[in-house]
């Protein structure tokens, strides 16, 4: 109830434009949103790489319907991907296909993309495609289809392991080479096309993290279900599955003890880092995904 509840919240348009105006909104944000600015999401960086977590860059916003504001968004990601060539950061770039111009005109959104692709290819990093509700699935994944037949390696994408489709998605993604981020899924998908019950998404998520840690493409594993991670450790363990085969994706702010115990065991972490004025849905999103993080909120709001 408290799922469908936030995901609701987060597509309100009127309190979306009040709280990312208010100084209570961006407070209430900022355990799970690095800053407002390039900036402060590149310091965020360097902090994580200090402690030995590779990141993921993520300016925030979606659902663009102007070319300008298209061109804008895109201007960002150039700014982080210079200054990750820059600076050195063991980083990343994570950008969503409506923040492109996507519901405008996919073209513009697959050129904007490619753009970012051959930067990202001059800085020695990668571009995600992040995935976002079903009614996208399909054309993300066709994007980064054609995208990695141009510069193969330097672009991936996320499947959501909620989607009765995404066993298939995966192994047609695996068979071309191109790197999966695999996730649970956190948008409100009717029961005709995504489990509805968390058992069934948990052990479709198990059954695709073994599948795609022995694929011989190097994958991420998204969560911080402990249950799943501690699998994923005995599977490791078991079949003496070298750790470098794959790392686990964490967002930012969210059990920061747990991501520096992986990485102080050898593994591969990768930290999400989200930043930008455009943070509403995100959060929203985060706590219909979690809903023991509103908890954690209103116990740290007035702390220090």
């Amino acid at each position: 109830m408290l799922r469908s509840f936030f995901i609701s919240m987060s597509q309100n348009k009127s309190l979306r434009a009040f709280s990312e105006k208010s100084a209570v909104g961006k407070k209430l944000s900022s355990r799970f949103v690095a800053g407002m600015t390039v900036a402060a999401a590149l310091e965020a960086a360097e902090q994580m790489n200090r402690e030995g977590l590779a990141v993921s860059l993520d300016s925030l916003g979606e659902s663009v319907m102007d070319e300008a504001h298209a061109h804008a968004s895109a201007a960002i990601y150039h700014e982080v991907l210079d200054a990750i060539q820059q600076r050195g950061l063991n980083a990343n770039v994570s950008v969503k296909l409506t923040q492109m111009g996507m519901d405008l005109d996919p073209s513009l959104a697959e050129s904007i993309v490619a753009g970012m692709i051959i930067h990202a290819e001059e800085a020695n990093t990668f571009v995600r495609i992040d995935m976002e509700g079903s009614e996208y699935t399909e054309a993300t994944i066709q994007m980064t289809e054609r995208l990695n037949a141009r510069w193969p390696g330097r672009v991936g994408t996320v499947l959501q392991a909620y989607l009765y489709r995404t066993a298939d998605d995966a192994q047609r993604l695996v068979e071309q080479g191109i790197r999966i981020r695999l996730c649970k899924g956190a948008y409100k998908e009717p029961a005709e096309i995504a489990f509805p019950e968390k058992s069934d998404v948990d052990e479709n998520y198990e059954r695709l993290m073994l599948y795609l840690s022995t694929s011989g493409v190097f994958c991420g594993m998204a969560t911080h279900d402990e249950t799943i991670i501690d699998t994923m450790r005995r599977f490791v363990e078991a079949k003496g599955l070298p750790k470098a085969n794959f790392e686990f994706q964490m967002l930012y702010g969210i059990r920061r003890d747990l991501q520096r115990k992986l990485a102080a065991e050898g593994y591969g972490v990768r930290i999400y880092i989200p930043f930008g004025a455009e943070w509403y849905p995100y959060f929203m999103r985060r706590l219909a995904e979690r809903p023991a993080n509103v908890l954690f909120l209103a116990k740290n709001f007035f702390k220090r």
